[in-house]
């Protein structure tokens, strides 16, 4: 729980009160940041604001390390007494919302994964209270989501091309992830289509077809000059139809057939529902992969085990379904 307290011209951000007890306990302001998960400079720029809004010092900075001066010592103890106190307000909150059935989540415009959390909600206890919140967008501002606590998980699609370029930004943003499944996308697309007969599709064969994409998947600072190229320039088409949501893309596929779209596997009852194929097609750099995030020290609860159960089942059953 974060409160932001009024100060005459101020905001005091009661998590900075979090990082001044953290630095009296380390002794120092680079092992408070590791333990805060956050960076070095952030955490002394926090503690410099902390001491500008008081106007008074409350470190010491000497060569071994950090010490509270005598007015620190005094602001530390009331520090630690005001999140002793916020501690046990959330304390009363924790008691109101453990019957609750939560998640906060951000995911891709992945079928698969929306479908895992239709089969999840089925299975949540509706004689209880439910807060289930999903958030569809590209992955980095899935990524943006959970670093900044507005999801608690969090799921990330990309191109295997770019594998060290998100698991950096995912580090820096001090988040962990753990892989959910890598897969070689397929080509969907309506039962009518010309192509849809095809055991394999020839990637050269769906130039003459117009292309559905997600207008803002995209990764940035890379360049073609880099030796990268991003999804949208991997399947570049001149005919396409740019979508910023998921649902109009299966009516879409279904209705105008000469349409078509890169996705990962789709589970068997879209396919029925919608009078739709998919099929494998050989192409370089096709392979993505789907990472769970979240961050640093992040322990789910029941209900979210649940939902990563549900995933992970549906997922497996995915990968032993013979596309053809």
């Amino acid at each position: 729980m974060i409160i932001v307290i009024l100060r005459g011209d101020f905001a005091l951000n009661t998590l900075h009160f979090k990082y001044a007890v953290e630095v009296e306990r380390s002794g120092s302001i680079s092992a408070a940041a590791d333990n805060l998960f956050m960076s070095q400079p952030n955490l002394s720029k926090a503690i410099k604001e902390l001491e500008d809004s008081f106007g008074y010092k409350i470190f010491e900075r000497t060569a071994k390390g950090v010490h509270p001066t005598k007015l620190g010592e005094e602001f530390l103890n009331h520090a630690k007494l005001i999140l002793q106190q916020i501690d046990q307000m959330h304390t009363i909150s924790e008691d109101l919302q453990k019957d609750i059935q939560s998640l906060n989540i951000s995911i891709p415009r992945g079928t698969y994964i929306a479908s895992a959390i239709t089969q999840f909600a089925k299975e949540l206890d509706y004689t209880k209270g439910i807060n289930l919140n999903v958030f569809e967008t590209n992955s980095m501002q899935i990524i943006n989501h959970i670093a900044d606590g507005f999801s608690n998980l969090g799921i990330i699609r990309y191109n295997v091309n770019f594998e060290n370029y998100f698991l950096d930004y995912i580090n820096e943003k001090g988040l962990e992830s753990e892989p959910i499944w890598e897969f070689e996308q397929v080509a969907l697309m309506s039962e009518h289509h010309p192509l849809a007969n095809e055991t394999t599709v020839k990637y050269e064969d769906l130039e003459a077809y117009t292309q559905i994409v997600h207008g803002d998947s995209y990764v940035p600072y890379f360049t073609s000059s880099a030796g990268e190229k991003s999804d949208d320039e991997l399947h570049k088409n001149s005919k396409r139809i740019c979508l910023y949501e998921r649902c109009n893309q299966f009516d879409l596929l279904s209705n105008v057939t000469n349409t078509y779209m890169w996705v990962s596997p789709i589970p068997e009852d879209y396919l029925q529902k919608y009078s739709l194929v998919q099929r494998r097609c050989s192409v370089k750099n096709h392979t993505l992969k789907d990472l769970l995030i979240y961050k640093k020290g992040f322990k789910p609860d029941e209900t979210e085990k649940e939902f990563i159960s549900c995933l992970f089942a549906l997922k497996n059953k995915l990968m032993f379904t013979e596309i053809v």
